[in-house]
């Protein structure tokens, strides 16, 4: 590990938690910029400490903001299309469902988008059927070689709203409340 790495986020966004480390070296004037462990910035040299470093992972635009904070430290600002990271990873919550699933040696992470009904496994997406019940609706998929399926009910609850279960054979999942993990 780089004694120049300043700043980690992790970014979870169609089923797969992205991992974000920024190396800043004020020194060298070096930046670097790694996604889940693999490089896609490297700059030597640069003389201008503060600026931005854009770049993109599936059609989803990433900038880290680099900008003075005292004399001689500054501050890292990650934005995902425009919004800070706070924002984006509260939003991303509103709107996703989360939970993982250990299954034969293998861990799941299962996310569906509660906008497009999409079910992803691992930044797969995966083939879903859905069907109406007495109570709601279910959308079947597999994961591995086990049948699984997401139930959709309504809590009878104004404030609670909608409630999505996520069950494997025949086990209801409990849901991952940390986005990040």
């Amino acid at each position: 590990m780089s004694t120049d790495l300043v700043a980690y986020w992790s970014v979870p966004f169609q089923g797969i938690l992205y991992e974000i480390e920024f190396e800043h070296g004020t020194v060298s004037g070096k930046r670097s910029v790694r996604v889940n462990g693999k490089e896609v910035i490297r700059r030597e040299w640069m003389f201008k400490l503060v600026g931005s470093e854009k770049f993109e992972i599936k059609g989803v635009t990433f900038e880290i903001k680099i900008d003075p904070a005292t004399t001689f430290a500054y501050s890292y600002t990650l934005e995902i299309n425009g919004l800070e990271y706070e924002k984006f990873t509260e939003k991303y919550s509103q709107l996703n469902k989360t939970w993982l699933v250990e299954l034969d040696d293998e861990i799941y992470r299962v996310v569906m988008e509660k906008e497009t009904l999409d079910v992803w496994a691992n930044g797969q997406k995966l083939e879903t059927q859905g069907e109406f019940v007495d109570d709601g609706s279910e959308l079947h998929f597999v994961l591995g070689k086990n049948p699984a399926y997401i139930k959709t009910v309504s809590s009878g609850k104004r404030r609670e709203g909608i409630i999505h279960n996520l069950i494997v054979n025949d086990t209801v999942i409990p849901e991952t409340l940390d986005q990040n993990l």
